[in-house]
């Protein structure tokens, strides 16, 4: 399994979660919420291009 389908997983599993026990998606969420969501978002970002970046190596 190469680097980038693992980090993939990691933030589907990451989404799901959040969706699920942290109530991310519902209809009153707060704004510390949508926040994290972006984190978790930017931190996939740099992951797949750190990652993508050594597979080219």
């Amino acid at each position: 399994m190469s680097k980038v389908k693992l980090i993939s997983f990691i933030y589907a599993i990451g989404i799901i979660i959040g969706a699920l026990f942290l109530e991310v998606w519902a209809i009153e969420t707060s704004f510390i919420k949508t926040i994290g969501v972006f984190i978790w978002t930017i931190v996939f970002i740099i992951a797949i291009f750190f990652a993508d970046k050594n597979e080219k190596e």
